[in-house]
């Protein structure tokens, strides 16, 4: 028994200094990893980023594609993206599963919290995530959304800035609100002057870019989808967009936030049912990223009216509804 004691022993021994070895790699993994993030996305903070250029004569009714839209995408956008994670990052999205992770937090820092922001989100389900990590309850996640969207300017949606963010452990409701408005004045704000708001108010791009985020799958396909969300406006047509119902129908229960859209939802009563209302709904409809904004202001110049993804996410679109609906049958079997 005693020379079983030993051997078993001697086999523990063996096996801690790997083990150790392992566990020492995958902390330092994990701390090197989100720190450099933070780290490398406050170094981009410290620069000065040029406004967004335009494509849009809303005065006319007419895109005027700007060619400085595709420099800026590549200079600054794909330079966020590398950086901070946006749409691009597969980075960022991996940080937002861990930062679930009470192990992960802890392993990152015993005194720090990485909190994620992915665009796209509505201020629900980052309220949601703030609160699961840093420990409030409901009267802390509704105070958090509170104050960002009462910040200049105050809109209840499109202001949770996509980013990664380290907060103190237990950060407070107010104390995350102010990075969060802060982050979204460094990205957004000091990108869109008086000149920029003029032509297009900065609620209705953020209103368009929200709508990007839910409808396209990259910066070319929300140019594309831009520019018949213009087309729309410009004809008083109606969007009929299915990421506005799915906001309306998520806005009545707490999960999930993005349901599934039936054709009975099409006479959801509600000022976000694009369906019912002309023009753009009241305010956005989730967070947008930098990328968004800039196919919200910069549409790709069409004469469709329509479109749709295929099975393979693949874009379509239409001049008219005959065209839609026969392209429609040729790829489902069947018009809607």
């Amino acid at each position: 028994m005693r020379s079983l004691i030993f051997r078993f022993l001697g086999y523990a021994r063996k096996a801690i200094v790997p083990v150790a070895f392992i566990i020492a790699l995958a902390v330092g993994f994990v701390r090197f990893g989100t720190l450099f993030v933070v780290q490398e996305t406050n170094m981009r903070e410290s620069e000065v980023v040029a406004p967004f250029p335009v494509g849009i004569d809303p005065a006319r009714k007419r895109i005027v594609e700007n060619p400085e839209a595709e420099a800026y995408f590549n200079e600054y956008v794909l330079e966020d993206a590398s950086v901070a994670g946006v749409r691009t990052s597969w980075v960022r999205r991996v940080l937002s599963q861990l930062a679930m992770s009470g192990l992960y937090q802890n392993l990152a820092s015993p005194t720090s919290r990485i909190l994620v922001i992915l665009s796209g989100e509505r201020k629900e389900e980052v309220a949601e995530h703030f609160g699961s990590i840093l420990g409030w309850d409901k009267a802390g996640r509704r105070e958090f959304m509170e104050r960002v969207a009462s910040s200049s300017p105050e809109l209840a949606e499109g202001k949770f800035a996509p980013h990664t963010y380290m907060m103190a452990r237990g950060a407070r409701p107010a104390e995350a609100a102010v990075l969060v408005v802060d982050q979204f004045q460094k990205d957004i704000l000091s990108r869109y002057p008086a000149s920029t708001a003029e032509i297009v108010p900065l609620a209705d791009a953020l209103t368009i870019a929200s709508l990007l985020e839910r409808e396209g799958k990259d910066f070319e396909d929300m140019r594309q989808i831009s520019g018949i969300i213009w087309n729309r406006l410009f004809g008083g047509m109606r969007l009929q967009i299915d990421a506005t119902l799915q906001y309306a129908k998520g806005s009545k229960v707490e999960e999930p936030w993005w349901p599934q859209v039936l054709p009975a939802d099409k006479q959801i009563a509600s000022v976000f049912n694009t369906y019912k209302h002309t023009g753009l709904p009241p305010a956005p409809i989730a967070n947008p990223s930098t990328e968004a904004i800039l196919a919200a202001l910069n549409p790709k110049s069409t004469n469709c009216m329509y479109y749709f993804h295929d099975a393979d996410s693949e874009f379509h679109c239409s001049a008219t509804y005959t065209e839609h609906v026969a392209l429609l049958k040729e790829y489902y079997g069947r018009g809607r």
